[in-house]
C-alpha cells in the first residue's frame, strides 16, 4: 500500500483551535480522521481530540493488519467516541455536553471507505473531476437539496441536526466500497476551509498540484477569503499511489516493509485497553438520559 498524505491545521481569527486531525495504519490498511470542536459548547477541543483518540485506539484493536469488516467498524468506533465524550461530561458535572463533527476514511484492499457526521467535509477527485463529497448534516444542506436552487430563504450553514456528543443518538453516513484508481485524491477538511471556497476552487487545487503543495495553499486561500475572523482551518490531504516504486511521489509513504505487527500513528495514543465498555448501547442511552436530565434541572432552577 502507498499513499502520499499531507495534514495542516491553522487557527485563523479564533481564540482557540478546537480542530483535530491525525492518521494512522498498518502494512495493509490507513485511517485518516479529522474532527472539528463545535463552538457556543464547552471544551469543543476536548471533544475532538477524545473522538480522534477512541476511534483510532479501536482501529490498532481490530485492524490486524486489516479491518474485518469496516463499516461494523465505523458503527462502533462513532458510538464508542460519542459515549466517551458523554461520559466526559457526566463525569465532570457539565451543564452542557462538548462536541464536534467527525470525517474519517479508511483505504484497504484496494478500496476506500469513509464515514461523516455533522458538517466536516470529504472531497473524492479523480482525473480531474470532483466524483463525490459528502453531504452536510446541517439545515442548510437539507434545505438545498430540497429546493433544487428554485431559489427561496437561505438558512444558516451553522446550524446541524447531528454530531458527536449531543444528548441525542448521532446520525452519519457511511460510504463505501469505492474503488480505488491510480492518482485519486482525497481532502478531508473542517468547514473553516470550505465555508469560504468553491468546490470548483478546491478541485482545482487538489487536482493539479501534489497534495504537499495543494493543502497549504488551500489553507491559505481559505484564510485570506475569510478574513481577520476566519475560523480554524484544518485539512488532510492524500493521494492513492500506483504499486510501482519507479513511480512514486516525493513523500510517499510506502507499507509494503513493514512487518504484521507494526501500527504507526499521528495521533496520541489513549484509552487503548478501555473502549471495549463503549460498545454497551444501554450504557450510551443511560448516559444520554443522565446529560438530559442534568439538563432539566438546570434550566428549572433558572427559572
Amino acid at each position: 500500500m502507498r499513499f502520499s498524505v499531507f495534514q495542516l491545521s491553522r487557527k485563523g481569527g479564533r481564540e482557540k483551535n478546537e480542530d483535530r486531525m491525525g492518521y494512522c495504519y498498518t502494512k495493509s490498511s490507513g485511517l485518516f480522521l479529522l474532527a472539528d470542536g463545535m463552538g457556543g459548547h464547552p471544551e469543543g477541543e476536548v471533544a475532538s481530540q477524545m473522538a480522534l483518540q477512541v476511534i483510532s485506539a479501536l482501529y490498532q484493536k481490530e485492524a490486524r493488519p486489516e479491518l474485518p469488516n469496516v463499516r461494523e467498524f465505523f458503527d462502533r468506533a462513532i458510538l464508542a467516541a460519542h459515549r466517551q465524550i458523554l461520559r466526559y461530561a457526566a463525569e465532570k458535572n457539565l451543564l452542557d455536553t462538548p462536541r464536534t463533527t467527525l470525517v474519517a476514511a479508511v483505504l484497504q484492499g484496494g478500496y476506500a471507505h469513509w464515514v461523516h457526521c455533522g458538517d466536516s467535509r470529504l472531497y473524492f477527485v479523480r482525473k480531474g473531476e470532483l466524483l463525490v463529497r459528502t453531504r452536510d448534516h446541517s439545515y442548510a444542506e437539507q434545505h438545498e437539496m430540497q429546493r433544487h436552487g428554485t431559489g427561496g430563504a437561505t438558512v444558516n450553514r451553522n446550524l446541524l441536526f447531528t454530531c458527536l456528543g449531543s444528548p441525542t443518538r448521532p446520525v452519519y453516513d457511511v460510504t463505501g466500497p469505492v474503488t480505488l484508481h491510480e492518482d485519486d485524491r482525497m481532502l478531508l477538511c473542517s468547514d473553516g476551509l470550505w465555508g469560504p471556497m468553491h468546490d470548483t476552487d478546491i478541485v482545482y487545487h487538489m487536482a493539479s498540484k501534489s497534495v504537499s503543495q495543494a493543502a497549504p495553499d488551500l489553507v491559505e486561500l481559505a484564510l485570506v477569503n475569510g478574513g481577520p475572523r476566519s475560523d480554524n482551518v484544518t485539512v488532510i490531504a492524500l493521494k492513492w499511489e500506483t504499486p510501482d516504486p519507479l513511480s512514486q511521489s516525493d513523500g510517499t509513504i510506502s507499507t509494503d516493509s513493514i512487518s504484521e505487527g507494526v501500527f504507526a500513528s499521528t495521533v496520541q495514543a489513549a484509552w487503548a485497553d478501555a473502549v471495549e465498555d463503549d460498545m454497551d448501547e444501554e450504557a450510551i442511552e443511560r448516559s444520554i438520559a443522565e446529560i438530559k436530565e442534568a439538563i432539566r434541572l438546570s434550566a428549572a432552577r433558572k427559572q
